[in-house]
């Protein structure tokens, strides 16, 4: 007898067949490795890119409710302070996750009759909050100023502009300081995405707006508190009416749970803590892993911690991922719909917790794989 979710099975064979079938796998994490059925791997897919040891905190509520309710803790005030001026901004507010930051606050200050200017390869929440916004959406070529510029002569009651810092799957950097000019010269407002360069670049880690110094050109901050800094939650930093209207109107702020005050604590730790020594180590590791990487005949584009070695097809880099696998290595094969068609890649991850040997070690085995997958 037919079941009426049976549809579903059509839509997973599909899915399988043309080899973006994901699983989830259950995994132990101790430092530099990852276990996965009792198999430890050196972790290469990791966005803890600064490692800083978890902090011990006092037992504490979980839960009680949103935070416009009864889940506002003092914590938050104290955290949010901290990460305003991190951004060199007036205020910041914390949400439960990254993606719901950018949902929240992109929903919230940009209309109907707005245009939004979007880098192509900018995150899917952005994606999603843009359609939430209703504004006209205009996409522009990846960090291709010349059209960038061209997209900004569109109508609009208001005009925005978003952008990563540093792209989440290609590794580059925004072209931030020509973005700037562009959005200043147009009155157009700046979003920056920088979830992937908060804590990690930049003075002190203050990220890609601090590493091109404009930071207080950039009107509007969206980051995460589980990357750079390795605890959980996300947040955004911008003047003081842009956080008063997300906590009127936001609705990923306002319908959820308030963030557990435990991972308030614990990045409230973390980023009190001595991040400069970890960042230091995490750059070495980058350049070293960047340079060993070349002299093996990679073609590298990426200047940052996240190196994709761009393979092309799925099933390819399904099995290029497998043979990294079997020798120890985890490095996540990329697929549609997180990047184009044939364009699948092996997402490398450095942190701070990779010693040398452990890049010696890598670096063989890639050259290996090189070989064995005739990668160009």
């Amino acid at each position: 007898m037919k079941h009426n979710l049976d549809y579903i099975n059509i839509q997973l064979g599909k899915i399988r067949k043309n080899n973006i079938y994901r699983k989830i796998n259950y995994v132990g994490i101790t430092g530099p490795y990852i276990s996965i059925n009792s198999k430890k791997l050196i972790n290469l897919s990791s966005n803890d890119y600064l490692g800083i040891k978890s902090p011990k905190i006092l037992n504490s509520q979980n839960q009680s409710s949103s935070r416009l309710v009864s889940g506002n803790v003092e914590s938050f005030k104290i955290l949010e302070n901290k990460l305003a001026k991190h951004k060199s901004q007036e205020t910041s507010l914390i949400f439960p996750t990254g993606y719901m930051a950018n949902l929240g606050v992109i929903s919230s200050i940009i209309g109907k009759n707005d245009l939004v200017i979007s880098d192509e390869l900018n995150h899917v929440s952005i994606i999603e909050a843009c359609k939430l916004s209703g504004a006209k959406v205009s996409i522009f070529r990846h960090n291709d100023m010349d059209d960038l510029s061209r997209k900004t002569k569109g109508s609009g009651k208001r005009k925005f502009i978003i952008t990563e810092g540093v792209f989440s799957m290609d590794g580059d950097f925004s072209n931030l300081e020509i973005i700037s000019e562009i959005s200043q010269k147009n009155n157009s407002v700046l979003i920056l995405d920088d979830a992937h360069g908060d804590f990690v670049v930049g003075n002190d880690g203050k990220g890609t707006g601090n590493h091109f110094g404009i930071s207080k050109k950039i009107d509007v901050y969206i980051s995460s508190l589980s990357k750079g800094l390795g605890s959980f939650g996300g947040y955004i930093a911008s003047q003081k009416n842009v956080t008063e209207l997300c906590i009127n109107n936001s609705k990923s702020f306002i319908y959820t749970s308030a963030l557990p005050e435990f991972f308030v604590q614990d990045a409230n730790k973390r980023f009190d803590s001595n991040r400069e020594i970890k960042r230091k180590k995490l750059w070495d590791n980058v350049k070293i892993f960047s340079s060993e990487l070349k002299k093996i005949g990679y073609n590298l584009k990426s200047n940052s911690h996240i190196i994709p070695i761009i393979i092309g097809q799925e099933k390819t880099a399904m099995e290029f991922s497998s043979y990294l696998f079997k020798n120890g290595i985890y490095a996540q094969a990329i697929r549609y719909p997180t990047v184009p068609y044939n364009k699948a890649r092996i997402r490398i991850s450095i942190t701070s917790r990779l010693t040398r040997k452990h890049i010696i070690n890598i670096i063989d085995i890639l050259e290996k794989a090189k070989r064995k997958f005739q990668i160009l």
